[in-house]
């Protein structure tokens, strides 16, 4: 059995030389990709809020809460559960937004990672 850190001669079929081993993509990294890299490290699997929320009640005084770096994001709401289509809303800070569903979405702040 061939350890995969050692190089074999093609002509001869022996092992010559280890190999060097990559370094950790951390280690290379730098700006956003490292911030990113060093939060998934610690635990957070969802470090841009990509996955899809669960709707909360929805209701004027209970809306969903969407999490937002920046003033404004843009929210799709699946009216229907078995809906083809998605409604798309822009939803600012301090400033909840209905959709034509009756759904309520409120931004709230998240810091930057």
């Amino acid at each position: 059995m061939i350890n995969i850190h050692t190089k074999v001669d093609n002509d001869c079929g022996q092992c010559v030389q280890p190999l060097t081993v990559m370094p950790d993509p951390l280690e290379h990294a730098t700006g956003l990709e490292r911030r990113e890299l060093m939060a998934l490290e610690s635990g957070n699997d969802d470090p841009f809020n990509m996955k899809v929320l669960k709707k909360a009640d929805g209701t004027r005084n209970n809306p969903t809460l969407v999490p937002s770096c920046f003033d404004a994001r843009i929210v799709g709401c699946i009216c229907e559960e078995h809906s083809t289509v998605i409604n798309w809303l822009w939803v600012h800070k301090d400033h909840p937004r209905r959709c034509e569903c009756g759904h309520w979405y409120k931004l709230i702040e998240k810091p930057f990672i």
